[in-house]
């Protein structure tokens, strides 16, 4: 009876933590701040995508930095909501003694089941007609509280690429076909793989149409300069 207890609590945590996650991410920065505060909405302008650097290059100034901090609180907030429930979870488990491997184990899969969700949110919030952006930063974000490992090589290979190319879609690329492998090395765990599968391939997913550019050579390039009216 104990166990089917405890089974039963550790899905509603999950369930939870999924519905929390999904609507910290629905939170879009560059969403509220170009449709609320400027009255402009960004998903009319450029490429259409409500993301940091869509918004950079049609609105540029200091609210990009409101974006930024938007999406970047958001992703802390809902996986520190995974920890929460994932220190919560190991505690119900007070009956069937866990090892410290097996603790930090529960919490980085609820750290990376609040990522996916976030991820969601963000991508398709379900407030702006499943219209949102592309993951990036709030992804970088995930992977910075995840492993500092995963981050720097998410992170490094994102920043050598969009420096070295002025392609920050090439760079995302890199960042969500890389985590998948990153996340292998630093755990070997099939589960945790499987997540990160998940993540990497919607960031990809969310990147087709970057692809096709980059495959074709009609990409964009960034400029520190947006543009203008």
């Amino acid at each position: 009876m104990a166990e089917l207890y405890v089974f039963f609590l550790t899905h509603i945590n999950f369930l939870w933590v999924a519905v929390g996650a999904y609507f910290c991410g629905c939170f879009n920065g560059a969403v509220i701040v170009s449709k609320y505060i400027l009255r402009d909405d960004i998903r009319t302008h450029g490429s259409g995508n409500a993301g940091l650097t869509n918004f950079y290059r049609t609105f540029g100034g200091f609210l990009t930095l409101v974006v930024i901090l938007c999406d970047v609180l958001k992703a802390i907030i809902a996986v520190y909501i995974g920890i929460r429930f994932g220190l919560f979870d190991a505690r119900l488990m007070a009956d069937f003694p866990l090892t410290p491997e097996e603790i930090a184990y529960n919490i980085n899969l609820f750290k990376y089941w609040a990522g996916l969700w976030c991820l969601l949110g963000h991508m398709f919030p379900c407030m702006f007609h499943f219209k949102g952006g592309k993951g990036i930063l709030s992804g970088g974000t995930i992977a910075i509280m995840l492993d500092w490992r995963i981050a720097l090589v998410v992170w490094g290979g994102f920043i050598v690429l969009a420096v070295v190319t002025r392609y920050v879609s090439l760079g995302s690329c890199w960042a969500g076909a890389s985590f998948p492998f990153a996340t292998w090395f630093v755990y070997q765990d099939t589960l945790l793989l499987l997540l990160s599968i998940l993540i990497g391939g919607l960031i990809l997913y969310m990147h087709r149409g970057n692809i096709h550019r980059l495959l074709t050579g009609t990409e964009n390039k960034f400029s520190l300069h947006h543009k203008k009216g």
